[in-house]
């Protein structure tokens, strides 16, 4: 570990802006599904940078864009025409399946979800969000108070009144014991009650598959149940796509779309994987609703060209080499050789994901406890033995998050696997 650079973080940064490791680790350089340390140790990266290193580290295409258009201009603001702007956001209404679809670009996935949270509020007339238990949505002091995972949300001030709905955790909770059917029609009729004891809100925002939240996931079915029931009431949906979008979920090139039988939400929210690793994030909407607003609005860094150029040439990338299908083909294999493991190690509760997105559950062996020194000891130990992964999990830090850049190949995967074997048999 490089102390003294650790020393000056600690010096200048704040306490609660996390590091992973007991010894942090500090990331020089990457290529393809890969990153290498300050001391030169090369690891098989399977967090890509939290969902951000969508396609490859160094991606010749994204990286030859960036030159070419710094080359040229870096930055002008949306106060001028901006050619990359205006293509990236063509293919990404295109791709969006919304109807009459306008794109906002921010700089992150909070960014946009407070875009629209603001444009919900202000189209609806109403102050009230309806958020899903175990959530997570972003920093912003908007984002943080429709966040329904504690461990992210430091105060209970906001602009919002947020009722949180049940859903997002399909094995914890009081309807885990049902079957999917009726899992969907309890919490469907839990919406409903709640709906009767207070004023209309505004919106629904609900991430398809929760990141932080450890990658859970209701059964397939029910937002569209949920839309149903929210359409009778004009109560719009708005899908937080900012770690579930561009394919990841290997099925769907939207996470929404696995719930999808009454249309596309109202808006829907993206960043993260699009810029592989340039600052982007977005919201997509109705014409209707993001036009909604009756004062001037700018985004100053939002849709700057250099970024712009990232995410088209990204995007492309992805298309061309379907990077969607394999992340469903090679997803699958891993997440069935996770499952094999996973039977032969008593900590293991649970693996749980979809496509080049997947969750390994720890609690205490024969319990529901969760075991977040276990998932650290994992964390660690995999680190030792050349693999990157994250953590989340919405009771306790307990669930290992795995999502490597969506290029993965299947001896990445097995060898990947092998790693996190032997970490998850050390403990």
């Amino acid at each position: 570990m490089n102390r003294d650079l650790f020393a000056r973080h600690r010096a200048v940064l704040p306490d609660w802006l996390a590091l992973y490791y007991e010894d942090p680790l500090e990331i020089t350089h990457g290529e393809g599904r890969h990153v290498w340390d300050a001391a030169g140790n090369k690891y098989l990266d399977f967090f890509g940078g939290i969902l951000t290193t969508m396609t490859a580290h160094a991606l010749p295409e994204v990286t030859k864009a960036v030159a070419e258009q710094a080359g040229r201009i870096n930055h002008s603001s949306t106060l001028y025409l901006n050619r990359p702007m205006v293509e990236l956001a063509e293919r990404v209404a295109h791709v969006s399946g919304i109807p009459d679809a306008r794109v906002f670009f921010t700089t992150s996935g909070t960014e946009a979800n407070d875009t629209a949270l603001l444009l919900a509020t202000a189209y609806r007339r109403s102050n009230a969000i309806l958020a899903m238990r175990n959530s997570y949505h972003g920093r912003s002091f908007s984002a943080v108070g429709i966040t329904g995972n504690r461990g992210w949300s430091p105060t209970s001030l906001s602009p919002l009144q947020t009722l949180y709905v049940h859903g997002g955790v399909r094995t914890r909770g009081p309807y885990a014991h049902l079957d999917d059917r009726d899992f969907v029609d309890a919490c469907v009729a839990d919406l409903e009650d709640l709906l009767g004891h207070t004023r209309t809100p505004a919106a629904l925002i609900a991430e398809p598959v929760q990141g932080v939240g450890g990658f859970t996931s209701p059964p397939d079915g029910l937002y569209a149940a949920f839309r149903e029931v929210l359409h009778e009431r004009g109560i719009l949906w708005i899908a937080d796509e900012v770690q579930t979008g561009w394919g990841r979920t290997g099925e769907h090139f939207w996470g929404w779309q696995a719930h999808g039988r009454n249309g596309p939400p109202d808006i829907v929210t993206f960043a993260k994987g699009i810029g592989n690793g340039m600052s982007i994030g977005g919201v997509i909407a109705r014409a209707e609703i993001m036009n909604c607003l009756d004062a001037n609005s700018i985004s100053t860094f939002g849709g700057t060209q250099v970024t712009m150029a990232a995410g088209l040439a990204n995007l492309n990338h992805l298309l061309e080499h379907d990077l969607q299908g394999n992340a469903r083909r090679v997803g699958g294999l891993l997440i069935e050789r996770l499952r094999a493991v996973a039977a032969q190690v008593p900590h293991v509760r649970e693996v749980r994901g979809r496509g080049l997105m997947i969750g390994v559950e720890l609690t205490l062996p024969g319990t529901d406890e969760a075991a977040p020194e276990a998932a650290t000891a994992v964390l660690e130990e995999a680190r030792a033995g050349g693999l990157l992964i994250g953590k989340g999990g919405g009771h306790s830090t307990s669930v290992l998050r795995i999502a490597p850049p969506m290029s993965l190949t299947v001896a990445e995967a097995e060898e990947g696997a092998a790693i996190l074997e032997r970490a998850l048999r050390s403990i």
